[in-house]
């Protein structure tokens, strides 16, 4: 349900390569390692106003290689990590579908943005789209959310990305100055 306000500034994050070290289809609490200071850097985004989002594929369960109750345990762990650092994730978006299922919220699809639009009230000429892959950037500029930052090599070229970055850390600067 849309909040009844005015809209507020949002940052999307993709969860695999962004908040934790992507390992390949990562299911398991044993198996996720956050990535370094992922902490610092999201209470940064939420101590300047932004709300926080993961909005992230999850091919594996349409794969078969584990199941929607295997993510679902796995993010509520992970979302427990946030709040013991007093850090909010508003909510997290997923695509459980394989590729070959055409689906609309499989990114580079926008349906997990719009999803987002139309239960919260947010700013997106004042948001951001952080990720790790081409389909996260072009999921977030056709959803049109501009400022995207990619996580990657500095040699990647990406007509979608705004900003492209070594790692995490460099968003503060970057997004909050």
């Amino acid at each position: 349900m849309k909040k009844e306000s005015e809209s507020k500034k949002a940052i999307f994050l993709d969860r695999d390569g962004v908040i934790n070290y992507d390992k390949g289809y990562v299911h398991k609490i044993e198996d996720f390692k956050f990535v370094d200071k992922i902490f610092e850097v999201l209470r940064a985004f939420q101590d300047n106003g932004y709300l926080l989002f993961i909005v992230t594929n999850q091919s594996g369960i349409g794969r078969g290689y584990y199941t929607k109750e295997d993510f679902e345990k796995l993010t509520d762990w992970m979302l427990k990590e946030f709040e013991k650092r007093g850090i909010r994730i508003e909510k997290v978006y997923f695509c459980p579908h394989a590729p070959e299922e055409k689906c609309d919220c499989r990114k580079p699809a926008t349906g997990m943005f719009e999803k987002a639009f139309s239960e919260y009230p947010i700013d997106k000429e004042n948001s951001w789209m952080i990720g790790d892959k081409h389909t996260d950037m072009k999921a977030a500029a056709d959803a049109g959310i501009k400022n995207t930052v990619l996580i990657g090599n500095c040699f990647i070229r990406d007509e979608n990305a705004k900003y492209i970055v070594n790692d995490i850390f460099d968003t503060i600067r970057l997004i909050i100055g």
